[in-house]
């Protein structure tokens, strides 16, 4: 599937800033085998002073800039063409729980996809007894780790209910669970929980997501948003599987992946500091749509 992104991200501030410096995480990743980024821009409004780009530890692209003169607002606009030729499904039989231990206790590597990085807590994903005791309620004995996977997604869908006006991105992980409501990133960060609480390297997606309009209605420009879902290693066979939550679905080509990370704090679309009083307020558009439309 070839896509064109836009995403649109302003902020405007209640008095003006004196100075900032901020880091955005919003372009395609290229994924050898799966994603490739045909074009990438990003138009910032005002002109920085510094405008750079890099890569992160984990391999996400960033755009950081800085600002040395006063500003009452930045916009900032990505456009990007990518294509998808294929998902994150499991590809081979997965090992059993016990046959993962071992491998991860093999694992001498400590590169950016190392399921070493994976296991321990992180900033929004910190363990929870009761997530844990649903990830071994729902657990069967011998089951293999991308069906643990898969499963576990499959309940929490069921389980949770998504409402936009739910949570914050501050709120804790076990707060949302315990509601049984959220959005994407509180999905994804139970399900990061449950799983490494079962010992499987888990981490977040950040990306975007292909939406398609109800029956008989158009596609409405603007209305989609960034989207997070699981990745989780099965074992040296099978390595990396994503697993949406959300949707109840393994990350297929409609998925276009754009950070990976331990949890959200690693791969948040917009970071940053500034010198200002008062507050501010900010808003996000983003299209992803089919080049053949």
């Amino acid at each position: 599937m070839l896509y064109d992104i836009r995403l649109t991200i302003d902020y405007d501030f209640q008095a003006p800033a004196a100075g900032a410096r901020q880091i955005l995480r919003a372009m395609p990743m290229v994924i050898e085998g799966r994603q490739r980024l045909i074009a990438g821009s990003v138009d910032v409004d005002p002109q920085p002073a510094m405008l750079a780009e890099r890569e992160d530890f984990f391999g996400n692209r960033l755009t950081e800039m800085a600002f040395n003169e006063p500003h009452s607002n930045i916009v900032m606009a990505l456009r990007a063409r990518v294509e998808v030729t294929s998902g994150a499904e499991p590809r081979a039989a997965s090992v059993d729980l016990p046959s993962l231990a071992r491998a991860i206790e093999a694992e001498t590597d400590l590169g950016p996809r190392s399921p070493l990085h994976f296991l321990a807590a992180s900033s929004y994903a910190r363990p929870d007894a009761a997530i844990a005791k649903w990830a071994r309620h729902h657990l069967r004995t011998g089951e293999p780790c991308a069906d643990i996977v898969a499963g576990l997604g499959l309940a929490l869908h069921r389980e949770m209910r998504f409402d936009a006006d739910a949570t914050t991105v501050d709120t804790p992980a076990a707060e949302a669970f315990a509601n049984r409501h959220g959005v994407c990133q509180d999905f994804t960060h139970i399900m990061i929980i449950a799983l490494r609480s079962l010992g499987i390297p888990s981490g977040y997606v950040s990306g975007y997501l292909r939406t398609l309009p109800p029956p008989g209605q158009e596609r409405l420009e603007g209305a989609d948003a960034m989207h997070a879902w699981v990745s989780a290693w099965c074992g040296p066979g099978v390595g990396w599987v994503e697993y949406d939550p959300t949707n109840a679905t393994f990350a297929g080509t409609d998925h276009i992946v754009v950070g990976y990370g331990r949890d959200y704090a690693d791969v948040a679309p917009v970071r940053g500091a500034m010198r200002t009083a008062g507050g501010q307020t900010s808003n996000q558009s983003v299209d992803v749509a089919p080049v053949s439309e």
